[in-house]
């Protein structure tokens, strides 16, 4: 059968439950309006978030790359009651859209939200994780993944967003490797060697490195 990704993805979306309200806003209002809409999570990829975040059942999780909040939402879906994200991102000019996101959802006192480098606010939080979320700057991703490590409790999870990166990764790739497609190729090698970790690699849109903690 000659099936592409894209009929595949068109297919599961029709079958997964609908995106919130509010979520399906945030969705329509950054694709209208902000640059590089292409980072938010979306229908498909939100809902897993979600259901892996129910799973858990979380009481700290840290995000690395909120943008607009989407995914921030979904994963604060599982948290327990006295739960609390950590988010962390650079970009101040989203920071007021952000927080009106996360006040409509009634969220806002569960959300510790940063803006500025995670690499020196993490050492900071003194928490220990549940679940991470890894969707920042690609060419930190090992040093991410290296630094919430030892943050993240026995038993606890971390997910990596974009490893398949649009498909650059792969062997037969035509395009050339270029700086950021051998920083998720370093990731996801390091992650593989790693005996302190089990993980699977979910080729759900661009790709999530789902890694538990041994």
């Amino acid at each position: 059968m000659n099936l592409s990704y894209s009929m595949i993805q068109a297919y599961a979306e029709l079958y997964t439950t609908a995106e919130p309200p509010l979520l399906a806003t945030i969705n329509q209002e950054t694709h209208a309006s902000i640059p590089g809409a292409q980072m938010l999570s979306g229908h498909l990829q939100g809902r897993v978030l979600a259901t892996f975040s129910h799973m858990i059942r979380p009481r700290r999780i840290l995000e690395l790359g909120t943008y607009t909040g989407y995914s921030a939402l979904c994963l604060a879906e599982g948290l327990q009651e006295d739960g609390i994200l950590y988010t962390i991102d650079n970009n101040a000019a989203l920071e007021a859209k952000v927080k009106s996101y996360f006040a409509q959802a009634g969220i806002a006192h569960k959300v510790r939200y940063y803006i500025g480098q995670a690499l020196d606010i993490i050492p900071q939080l003194g928490e220990a994780f549940d679940l991470v979320f890894i969707d920042a700057d690609k060419k930190n991703y090992s040093r991410y993944y290296d630094l919430v490590l030892d943050w993240v409790r026995p038993g606890g999870f971390i997910i990596a967003d974009n490893v398949l990166w649009h498909g650059r990764v792969l062997p037969a790739a035509s395009e050339p490797v270029d700086k950021q497609t051998q920083a998720i190729i370093d990731f996801t090698t390091k992650v593989h060697q790693d005996p302190r970790v089990a993980h699977v690699l979910f080729p759900i849109r661009d790709g999530l490195m789902v890694i538990r903690k041994q």
